[in-house]
């Protein structure tokens, strides 16, 4: 299993400078951690479960950047039918990491009910391109190439639970931050 924060460092460090990044619950926590970017939208507080959706929706609006949605696994059981909508849509520009701790971890560590194949769901869903990793090494010899996959990409990272630690706290006003979000975009 991969640490999340050395999953989301090793993101970070082959992030290009254009592209759009959308982290909730623990992904949220462990981002903001690392810095800012201008193309960050830290969805805290969240209406858990719609960063695939919003990701989908800026995605469509901006073809020409690539956008990656860093999510939960908790939160992908509480909108599974946006992979469905997803690879509907088929945007080559869209890749969803789903960080598979197998907890509702900003919530007190709860565990999320059963534990879902989120690759088979993805590529029943209709996913092209789908991956799977439990190592840190393997995830990072692999990210330039599963990043530059035929998208919609969908990626499955086996993660450890990070317990004891609370919930990610707001970058600031929602408002505030989708307008500088939507500043970013246009430039």
């Amino acid at each position: 299993m991969i640490e999340l924060h050395d999953a989301l460092a090793a993101l970070r460090r082959v992030r290009r400078d254009d592209d759009v990044l959308i982290a909730t619950m623990a992904a949220a926590r462990a981002w903001m951690e690392l810095g800012k970017h201008p193309l960050d939208f830290i969805f805290v507080p969240s209406s858990m479960g719609h960063a695939t959706s919003f990701g989908l929706g800026i995605a469509l609006a901006q073809p020409e950047r690539r956008v990656i949605v860093c999510n939960g696994d908790g939160s992908m059981l509480m909108n599974l039918g946006s992979l469905v909508t997803i690879a509907a849509q088929a945007p080559r520009n869209l890749v969803v990491i789903v960080l598979d701790n197998g907890v509702y971890e900003v919530t007190g560590a709860q565990p999320v009910p059963g534990r879902a194949d989120f690759a088979a769901l993805a590529r029943a869903s209709g996913f092209e391109s789908v991956f799977h990793f439990s190592t840190l090494e393997k995830w990072t010899r692999n990210l330039d190439p599963v990043l530059g996959a035929k998208g919609p990409v969908f990626i499955l990272l086996e993660t450890t639970p990070v317990e004891g630690r609370a919930g990610p706290k707001s970058p600031g006003n929602a408002a505030d931050r989708a307008r500088a979000l939507k500043r970013a975009l246009s430039t």
